[in-house]
Order: C-alpha cells, then sequence, then structure tokens
C-alpha cells in the first residue's frame, strides 16, 4: 500500500494529526496527547483514540507509544 493510499484510509482528525507530526518530527522526537490536543483543537483523548490508525498505518513516520507521566507522550521518526 502506498503513503497515498494509506493517507486516504484515515478520516479528518487522523489526517490533521499526522501532518502535525509531520511538520514537527525533524526537529521533535517526543510529543504529549495533551499538545498535540491544544495545537489543533482536540482533547487529549481524541488525540490518543485516532493516533493508533496512524500507529499501525504505513506513514513516513514511525509512531511508538512511549510514556505515560503526565499523559500519553508519542516518540515519532521520521
Amino acid at each position: 500500500m502506498s503513503t497515498t493510499a494509506a493517507t486516504d484510509d484515515l478520516n479528518e482528525k487522523q489526517r490533521r494529526i499526522l501532518r502535525y507530526l509531520r511538520e514537527h518530527a525533524g526537529t521533535k522526537t517526543y510529543f504529549k496527547s495533551r499538545l498535540i490536543a491544544a495545537e489543533l483543537g482536540m482533547t487529549a483523548k481524541e488525540v490518543g483514540a485516532n493516533m493508533t490508525a496512524i500507529r499501525t498505518g504505513e506513514f513516513d513516520v514511525a509512531v511508538e507509544k512511549w510514556g505515560y507521566s503526565s499523559g500519553t507522550t508519542w516518540k515519532v521518526e521520521n
């Protein structure tokens, strides 16, 4: 499956999260759900629920659930 085809399978919130991660993964590795949520006008719960599709999909960023202190942290590598 190509990255474009995989992106087409995402809903709008998932595409927004993926776009955010792509834009920031070059300068940052760890992302907290609550901070992503604040940037995108979502709740941390929405980010966490939608991150699974990104984490398990075939994209140009690798996402791994990393930590839980004061909210979920995601490790993102491109």
